[in-house]
């Protein structure tokens, strides 16, 4: 009984040490190196509110670029896709659903001409930003609701244009960014 307890004990005790000590303070170093040293990078908008960059927000309104739906109501407390396959029934009809609310606020725009990640939700229901051409696909709508030449719209979403994640992955929009120069366009 003592060959099985001491080394076990012995575990528990490095495990603890490693788990709740090392292991924290390697990704708290690595975490300072990075921008805003870990906590998030803020933006402020034009009325003075802050938000969180990298943590998808909600734009429903059409004067607005829409975000990627989210399966956890973009609560960053809460992270997590809807765990449902892509042939769940639920799923598609909520798929099916999103399709039908964008081409109603979108009209003109053919079901085959929505890109996908503006019908699904993302694997953290947070990811803040969406696909060059979802953000291209909204322009014409956004400058009807906001009386802007559609040119203008279309140059704002350049201008946005991210490159790939260390150079892997497609180009990308930050939507919450997106929207706040959009705002503050004359």
């Amino acid at each position: 009984m003592k060959k099985e307890i001491i080394p076990s004990l012995i575990l528990t005790i490095v495990c603890i040490l490693f788990f709740s000590g090392v292991y924290p303070a390697v990704i708290w170093a690595i975490a300072q190196i990075g921008p805003n040293k870990g906590e998030g990078i803020t933006i402020k908008d034009n009325k003075g509110k802050y938000y969180y960059e990298n943590i998808g927000q909600k734009f429903s309104d059409d004067k607005y670029f829409w975000s990627r739906p989210s399966a956890v109501a973009y609560n960053a407390a809460g992270s997590g896709g809807s765990n449902k396959g892509p042939d769940n029934p639920d799923y598609l009809l909520q798929v099916q659903a999103t399709i039908d609310t964008f081409t109603v606020h979108n009209p003109g725009i053919n079901k085959a001409d929505i890109p996908s990640d503006m019908v699904t939700a993302s694997g953290s229901g947070l990811d803040p930003h969406i696909s060059v051409e979802g953000a291209e696909v909204q322009a014409t709508r956004i400058a009807r609701v906001r009386g802007l030449d559609k040119s203008k719209v279309e140059a704002l979403v350049k201008a946005h244009i991210d490159g790939p994640m260390l150079g892997m992955g497609p180009e990308r929009v930050n939507v919450l960014k997106l929207n706040i120069d959009l705002d503050n366009l004359k």
